[in-house]
């Protein structure tokens, strides 16, 4: 899609990516309900990502994950999600939001356990040298110069 940077769009009109991910398989499969409208990539935002993203029911945001050098947003817009911290949960509605700091440990990820859709924004810095910790998978993911993503196990060996 090509947009006049210069000029608001409706982000129904933007191109939407159902299921897409740089997770390896066979940890791909756990976000195939992820519909991702890459916002902040539309405008050739550089400093931080912004993500209009909906869940289908049963379907995850993300692997459980903490970033090294990334801080995260999320903000719900519609559904009833639930925030999954590290071993406790919460259950998100419209107007609620949570923040992620870099450099914690926290691990989070976002489930759908409704029968309805969730939508929500997410914002994220592209801090370069930032490392991704998976703690309930044998996954882990480093920025590449280049801001590709590079996955191994945890113990180093490829995927």
């Amino acid at each position: 899609m090509t947009i006049d940077a210069r000029r608001p769009i409706s982000s129904l009109s933007v191109t939407a990516m159902k299921g897409a991910t740089f997770y390896p398989e066979p940890f791909a499969q756990q976000v195939r309900g992820r519909v991702k409208k890459k916002l902040g990539d539309l405008f050739r935002l550089t400093n931080f990502g912004v993500n209009l993203t909906q869940l289908e029911p049963g379907s995850v945001s993300a692997l459980l994950h903490s970033h090294t050098t990334q801080d995260e947003f999320i903000y719900v817009l519609e559904g009833t999600p639930t925030l999954v911290m590290n071993a406790e949960e919460y259950e998100l509605a419209p107007g609620d939001c949570m923040g992620f700091k870099a450099g914690t440990g926290i691990a989070h990820q976002l489930a759908n356990r409704s029968d309805q859709p969730v939508t929500y924004l997410e914002i994220g810095d592209r801090s370069p040298g930032d490392a991704v910790e998976y703690p309930n998978d044998d996954l882990k993911a480093n920025l590449a110069a280049d801001g590709s993503w590079a996955f191994t196990r945890k113990d180093g060996t490829a995927c």
